[in-house]
């Protein structure tokens, strides 16, 4: 009997490269939401890297959930899982309106433990109930992730501290820029693995271009432990507060909608589709995930579309690839001195390397919208008013300054009250008293096709 693609286990020096292949995809999604977090709370370079590693680990042991699976949790597909951007603007949030610093990772711990738990007990429902989460719904969400964490790569790009005299400065410009230009270039005439890892390889030439100006500190690394375990709850016990809690939760419906569009688009690549009970146990292992992660002192976990992408590309599908990618961050989060790496690149590189990261989510969520069927006058006004209410953050910072902190943790997260507005304004247009007019929900990639986004 025939073995299917994707639980073929290939020779353990393809295991191994490919499984690097699929990290170094990834590598960079991963440490850049505790690289954000980690900088809106203050945390110094030790505990920065600390918080890195920590992440690496849980992604690597959400991947394993996902891939190998136990009992009715895990999609068992080539599926990468790490920690999602969707959660860095309601996370900042929460770091924003917290008057002691030291208790913000704590409440946003407690928060992602709760949304977690909470989705992997809705994640069988929530499988019945994607067709209210159309592509005119997704697409709008993914956009404005995008849109939302562009300004975090232009703040970057100016330097790591507003109150520098070099903050914004033509060399730290310059440097965003020459990082920028770099990973284009990659892009446009490299091939194959090359290609796939430009963003890393940009990180690594914009390092070292920033080296004659004094920009780069390999302190880091050398103070940095060669083996170390991500202590539980090493930044303090968990807190549980609502406001943090119901924001965390949005963002969980999101993570879950992605992860279903993710999970439909693989199970097409590989040949596999995913029905109704393959993306319950992907949900759950996305969920379950993301509730052990804060005790390893990691975020909420979702899927990495870019990842599909190098699925869709190479053609290799086994799940243990993926698998053994899955080990190999766990390594790296139990080494801090490859945690540390990351702490090396200065802000204005990373700043550069964002610009495509994030502006990629972005482009990614326009693609979704595309096949939305924007030619129907209501999906218009969804997308048109979703956006509208997803930018006020961005565009008016202040614009809830008169409510109070509690409720502002939410309605500051234009990922989150974009959501929202997405899903009431589909359920009012496309499904009440329109009965089959509800679309079906697809996903930006067709077979064989790259995707480029970055959660």
């Amino acid at each position: 009997m025939s073995v299917h693609p994707v639980d073929e286990k290939l020779p353990a020096l393809k295991m191994a490269t490919t499984g690097l292949q699929h990290v170094a995809a990834m590598y960079a999604g991963v440490v850049a939401p505790p690289l954000i977090v980690g900088a809106a709370i203050g945390l110094s370079v030790t505990d920065l890297t600390f918080l890195t590693g920590a992440c690496l680990f849980t992604a690597g042991l959400a991947t394993f959930l996902q891939t190998l699976g136990i009992w009715k949790i895990g999609a068992r597909l080539p599926f990468v899982n790490g920690v999602t951007f969707a959660g860095v603007a309601p996370m900042t949030a929460v770091v924003a309106s917290t008057d002691d610093k030291s208790d913000a990772l704590p409440v946003i711990f407690g928060a992602v433990i709760v949304a977690g738990l909470l989705g992997f007990l809705a994640a069988p429902f929530f499988s019945k109930a994607i067709r209210f989460f159309p592509p005119v719904v997704t697409g709008t969400v993914i956009t404005l992730i995008g849109v939302s964490l562009l300004p975090v790569a232009f703040g970057w790009a100016q330097g790591p501290d507003p109150a520098a005299r070099d903050y914004g400065s033509t060399t730290n410009l310059g440097l965003a820029a020459a990082t920028l230009g770099i990973v284009l270039l990659l892009r446009r005439f490299t091939r194959g693995f090359v290609k796939q890892v430009a963003v890393l390889l940009g990180l690594v030439a914009g390092t070292l271009l920033a080296i004659p100006f004094g920009a780069t500190d390999f302190g880091p690394v050398t103070d940095a432990a060669v083996v170390g375990f991500p202590t539980p709850f090493h930044f303090g016990a968990p807190q549980f507060q609502l406001a943090a809690i119901l924001s965390l939760c949005v963002v969980m419906v999101v993570s879950m909608t992605e992860s279903t569009a993710d999970m439909l688009a693989l199970g097409e690549i590989v040949e596999r589709p995913a029905d109704e009970r393959t993306i319950a146990a992907g949900l759950r292992a996305d969920t379950l995930g993301s509730a052990i992660s804060p005790l390893f002192n990691g975020f909420m976990c979702s899927a990495f579309a870019q990842n599909i992408g190098l699925v869709a590309m190479t053609r290799i599908r086994s799940r243990y690839v993926v698998a053994t990618g899955g080990a190999f961050l766990v390594l790296m989060g139990l080494c801090p001195m490859a945690a540390s790496l990351i702490a090396v690149v200065p802000r204005p590189v990373l700043g550069g390397a964002g610009v495509v990261l994030f502006g990629s989510v972005a482009a990614s969520g326009i693609q979704t919208l595309v096949k939305a069927g924007l030619d129907k006058d209501n999906n218009v006004l969804i997308v048109a008013v979703s956006l509208a209410v997803g930018v006020i953050p961005i565009t008016a910072p202040e614009f809830y300054h008169a409510f109070p902190e509690t409720a502002k943790i939410v309605l500051d997260s234009g990922i989150s009250t974009g959501c929202v507005a997405a899903v009431a304004l589909n359920l009012v247009f496309n499904h009440l008293g329109r009965g089959g007019d509800a679309q079906e929900v697809t996903h930006p990639m067709e077979r064989g096709e790259e995707i480029a986004v970055t959660h």
